[in-house]
């Protein structure tokens, strides 16, 4: 065996023990999930032995996850198009159009990536409470639109368009909304779609946020609701788990079909910030 072929073995297998690691809290939560409360109180084992359901079915009849689930997938896909529809049109005339403080604007998104989010939530609470906007998914949607990345990456694809095409766009009588959304935008599908996934995750993870502004049960994202769900009997460990895992589940299922785009956007983010 060469030293090479060494490497490779020693790289693999720390790479297969990372990932027994990483996976190993999921599996747990699963084992858990599928087992009564008096088994998991009497044995402690990690093998799936057992598959009872009941504490899923316990779950999804008792709380208000469907309702939670309505609110996260509206919030999530409301925040995602309007980022990306307003990322793109700031990155559009900031790469394409020159006007007065062109720069100065550019040099401001660069520099809101030194603003610490939660600094702003106070000032945004005041906000929206003034707006009348608390316990609304608009409370919830407005203060998360603010993503600089987005028109970064958007205006560093658009500079790269050769300045030819869109000469002759104009020549033909075409506009900057046609520039825009016939030959830019579709030149740019991959990006769209990754910047679309990291947001859309993004804001369906979010926690804090959605904390601070809703109140009420029926008007929590999942993040925040399964934070609510307690028994007047103490701690019940199934329901926890399996109420933990029909939460991330959208994210996990997502992720594995569109794993491809989900690590374009990771890194093209960890580009713009690196």
């Amino acid at each position: 065996m060469t030293a090479k072929q060494g490497r490779n073995i020693a790289f693999t297998a720390i790479v297969l023990i990372a990932a027994a690691i990483w996976i190993f809290p999921l599996y747990w939560a699963l084992t858990t999930s599928l087992r009564s409360e008096n088994r998991i109180v009497s044995d402690a084992g990690v093998l799936i032995d057992e598959f009872n359901l009941s504490a899923y079915i316990e779950v999804l009849s008792t709380s208000k996850l469907p309702i939670w689930y309505l609110n996260s997938v509206g919030t999530s896909l409301i925040s995602t198009f309007i980022v990306l529809l307003t990322g793109m049109m700031c990155a559009y005339a900031l790469s394409q159009l020159r006007f007065p403080g062109r720069r100065l604007l550019y040099l401001l998104v660069v520099a809101s990536f030194m603003v610490p989010v939660p600094a702003l939530y106070v000032a945004q609470f005041v906000l929206m409470s003034d707006l009348g906007l608390v316990n609304t998914w608009w409370g919830i949607i407005l203060p998360q639109l603010i993503v600089p990345v987005v028109v970064i990456v958007y205006k560093q694809f658009f500079d790269a368009i050769p300045k030819e095409m869109r000469e002759a766009v104009l020549l033909d009588g075409g506009g900057e909304f046609t520039l825009l959304f016939k030959l830019y935008l579709p030149l740019n599908w991959g990006i769209t779609a990754a910047l679309a996934i990291i947001t859309f995750i993004s804001v369906w993870n979010n926690f804090f946020w959605p904390f601070l502004v809703v109140t009420s049960e029926s008007m929590m994202t999942i993040p925040v609701g399964i934070t609510q769900v307690n028994d007047a009997f103490g701690v019940f460990y199934a329901r926890m788990m399996a109420l933990a895992l029909l939460a991330a589940a959208p994210v996990i299922i997502g992720y594995l079909i569109f794993q491809k785009r989900v690590t374009e956007a990771v890194m093209i983010s960890a580009g713009v910030k690196g």
